[in-house]
């Protein structure tokens, strides 16, 4: 699979903001030759939500080989805005833990902000939704805790344990340990986790401007954040963005993760072809250095199908930014509901050639997946779910 110089002067300029420290992605960075069309470096990186890693990378570019002066102050201002939001959205969790506390409402914050904290520049992160992760009895208060203060609600994803809420120009979501997973397999694993985290206290501190905010431990979070965006690369997409989180998680943390705990919870969810092949693209499209990556394998299988999963990243953008869905209000609910058939089995036989013993499984999932984004297809899809069953 061949990618333009555009893409590869982009994963270049990715691995040299990932990695400031290591000085041969400093010299790869340095290579770059000015027939990259910047205008495509930028679509790219704003797509895949990695505009600051990419910024970084240009840090190391000598002045002839940087972008034109108009096109890169232009790029300078969106990062500086980018860590206004940052440190907005820091002060804002601040102040949210510390009165959900008032309230006698424990809670642990998962992804964003968190792992952010696990770059060079935790600031020039992209930053999104704020995510907190609570026992059910926490779940219930934190509800109508967020009911008091919220702009806007979203409708309840009862059985997902899942609920959003708009407080001024943040959205926060709650969740709290559910059975909605890619498979049975995952869910089981999943609940040693929430048992390690709520049951034996398995987490980690951010010290947040002298407020002390809880994450996942190290263990807990690897799989946390690697699950999370494998269901997203099935139904819907990711950016890089998820996926340089899990590098930079596990980089920071490469001393301390236990190895065992992990290589036995991805082969009891059956995800261990999974782990390999984004291991792969971790490696060879964004520079985590081998020592550091857990069970990579130099193999030419894992390499082609991570080259496979780099091309649907690119091709479906941040959380599936770039994939038009129009047609659901454009068109008859019938006909979007064939053509929304009619491209998930495309996405299906896709997978399958990444994922073959895991597709049929992934996909009998499709309609609960599916729901979380098309509320009012709730009859739809019990039709599909019937379709899809494995």
């Amino acid at each position: 699979m061949s990618f333009d110089n555009n893409i590869k002067t982009f994963f270049a300029l990715v691995r040299a903001g990932l990695w400031e420290n290591f000085q041969k992605f400093r010299v790869e960075s340095l290579e770059l030759r000015d027939s990259a069309d910047w205008g495509e470096v930028y679509r790219l990186a704003s797509e895949q939500s990695v505009l600051g890693i990419v910024l970084a990378g240009i840090d190391y570019l000598p002045n002839e080989q940087r972008p034109p002066k108009i096109e890169l102050l232009q790029w300078i201002g969106e990062i500086q805005v980018l860590e206004q939001q940052n440190q907005a959205m820091n002060n804002f969790i601040k102040e949210l833990v510390l009165d959900m506390r008032k309230d006698g409402i424990y809670t642990l914050l998962v992804k964003g902000q968190g792992v952010a904290q696990c770059y060079e520049r935790p600031m020039w992160r992209a930053s999104g939704d704020v995510d907190l992760l609570l026992n059910e009895d926490n779940y219930e208060k934190a509800k109508i805790f967020m009911a008091k203060i919220a702009t806007s609600t979203e409708p309840e994803r009862v059985v997902a344990k899942h609920i959003g809420y708009t407080v001024d120009s943040w959205i926060v979501e709650l969740h709290a340990p559910a059975p909605e997973s890619l498979k049975m397999s995952i869910y089981k694993v999943m609940k040693d986790v929430w048992r390690s985290i709520f049951n034996i206290g398995n987490v980690r501190v951010w010290d947040n401007d002298g407020v002390p905010v809880y994450l996942p431990s190290t263990d807990n979070d690897v799989i946390i954040i690697f699950t999370h965006f494998l269901g997203h690369f099935c139904f819907g997409g990711i950016g890089l963005r998820q996926i340089c989180d899990l590098c930079r998680l596990l980089w920071f943390y490469r001393d301390e993760i236990d190895h065992k705990l992990l290589q036995k919870r991805l082969q009891k969810m059956g995800l261990m072809t999974e782990w390999k092949v984004f291991s792969s693209l971790m490696v060879n499209w964004l520079g985590m250095p081998k020592d550091a990556m857990p069970f990579y394998t130099d193999s030419s299988c894992y390499k082609r199908k991570a080259n496979r999963a780099c091309a649907r990243i690119l091709r479906s953008g941040n959380l599936g930014v770039k994939v038009d869905e129009s047609y659901r209000s454009s068109q008859p609910q019938w006909k979007a509901n064939l053509i929304t058939f009619w491209r998930r089995t495309g996405e299906f036989f896709e997978l399958m050639t990444l994922f073959p013993l895991d597709a049929p499984r992934f996909f009998g999932k499709y309609p609960q997946w599916m729901h979380d984004k098309l509320v009012g297809y709730a009859e739809s899809d019990k039709v599909w779910s019937l379709v899809f069953s494995v």
